[in-house]
């Protein structure tokens, strides 16, 4: 997928492409000639938007309906997020930029920067609740993440999807890498921003974390491994939370529910694998339709999994 780019010199210009790329805005510029540079890719719900800015140049943007998070490379960015103190980011900061559900305004200081965007909705399926139902809904309490560890996870998984996945035609147009790269992304977006999510299962979730929820789960996750399937969709199928489905898989197997899709998702590649015909496939090709969209980590789980690199078992098979 070829990636939507955009380089101008005219403000006007700037404003209207950023009005229908983000939200309506009024910018401006502190030179006559404002040169702008934006390069957008798409992966499922999620945009990550590279974009240089040779200018300072203000803005004031309703809300965007999205996630917003920033990386910055190079100059500084200063930000206010309405009912918000005034935040200024430099080379290195990943930041929330702006929750989905308010206005913000400030200034691009000549700055090279990531924008990546996508659907609240995401929160809500790694987190386990449903859009809408409070208090439930997942919100992002703070811009910065909760520790630089925690930081430093969120841009390497940016930086993973924005040149392995989206870098990656092939990968970044099957729906099972899109879901699972969203997935990835929301996971480590709540792992590293406050947020209101509570980590701990009540009452109610520990009674129902029983071996019928995880048979149930199991039942569903082997029926469904190779379809892009989410934390709740697993819940709902076992009809108990999310908390619930995954204290009844630490309880009885020492294992998450999405570790365990992982399992059964190997398992299909190897089967995969050991049928193969010849010249009919290869190592990426078969990992990318159950979901392994990083290939040296499918290699390394592969291999602690059945003793020896995928492309032995392909080899075996098509020689």
């Amino acid at each position: 997928m070829q990636p939507l780019l955009f380089d101008s010199r005219d403000l006007g210009q700037t404003e209207e492409f950023l009005s229908q790329a983000y939200a309506k805005m009024s910018i401006g510029g502190d030179v006559s000639r404002p040169h702008t540079q934006i390069a957008r890719r798409t992966l499922g719900s999620i945009s990550v938007d590279q974009l240089n800015l040779n200018y300072g140049m203000s803005y004031d943007v309703d809300p965007l309906g999205k996630v917003c998070l920033c990386t910055v490379q190079t100059g500084s960015i200063v930000n206010q997020v309405a009912g918000d103190e005034e935040e200024v980011f430099g080379p290195g900061d990943v930041v929330l930029f702006a929750p989905p559900d308010r206005p913000y305004k400030g200034e691009i200081r000549r700055s090279r920067y990531d924008i990546i965007m996508f659907d609240p909705d995401l929160l809500q399926q790694v987190a386990g609740t449903e859009p809408g139902h409070k208090p439930e809904t997942v919100r992002l309490l703070g811009a910065r993440p909760i520790s630089d560890a925690a930081g430093r996870h969120l841009e390497r998984t940016i930086a993973y999807l924005r040149d392995d996945v989206l870098g990656n035609p092939v990968m970044a147009a099957d729906p099972l890498v899109a879901s699972s790269s969203g997935q990835l992304l929301a996971a480590a977006v709540l792992a590293a921003l406050p947020s209101n999510v509570r980590a701990a299962p009540d009452a109610a979730d520990r009674r129902d974390a029983h071996p019928q929820t995880l048979r149930r789960a199991i039942a569903y996750i082997e029926d469904n491994a190779d379809a892009p399937i989410t934390i709740a969709d697993i819940a709902a199928a076992a009809r108990v939370s999310v908390r619930a489905v995954q204290h009844a898989f630490r309880r009885h197997l020492d294992i998450t529910p999405l570790g365990y899709l992982n399992q059964v998702r190997l398992a299909g590649a190897h089967t995969a694998l050991r049928e193969a015909e010849s010249g009919g496939t290869t190592v990426t090709a078969v990992a990318a339709s159950w979901g392994f969209f990083h290939p040296g980590r499918f290699a390394r789980d592969y291999r602690a999994a059945y003793g020896r690199p995928p492309q032995d078992t392909l080899k075996d098979r098509v020689t």
